[in-house]
């Protein structure tokens, strides 16, 4: 089961970089590997934002489908994704924003296993070079807000 972390410093504002994250719509246009996305439900309470969503992500031949449960606690500025649905036997990754004097420092780390024993031994080979490859993308787009 793969796991990682990343952690970048990025230029931008921690509000501005967490509604980045949940704007999961516009995956497509930045993220590598990531063909399609479609959020089915977004609630926004008091301290909380629910999101449903499914993310299609793959290189052909390899392209599947997964939902995911996205939660953004605004009381401690994390989100929590878990998977609800798809080729994912287990999926757990985490968001934190620490506000610092001119930039966000951001934490993300993963915690994946897929379905497919073979599949997942492919992804555990080259997961922290494709988690590099996604972080670099989000840091990229995301100063350019």
């Amino acid at each position: 089961m793969p796991k990682a972390s990343v952690t970048r410093n990025i230029g931008r504002e921690k509000q501005k970089l967490i509604d980045f994250v949940l704007d999961i719509e516009k995956y497509p246009e930045f993220i590598p590997f990531c063909i399609d996305s479609k959020v089915y439900e977004r609630n926004d309470h008091k301290d909380e934002i629910a999101i449903i969503a499914d993310l299609t992500i793959g290189k052909r031949p390899f392209v599947d489908t997964y939902k995911s449960d996205v939660r953004y606690n605004k009381q401690d500025d994390t989100i929590h994704v878990t998977n609800i649905g798809g080729p994912l036997k287990h999926l757990e990754n985490n968001w934190k924003f620490i506000q610092k004097d001119k930039f966000t420092e951001v934490h993300f780390d993963v915690d994946f296993e897929i379905k497919n024993k073979f599949l997942d031994m492919i992804m555990t080979k080259s997961f922290q070079y494709g988690l590099n490859k996604i972080a670099d993308a989000f840091q990229k787009r995301a100063e350019k807000i």
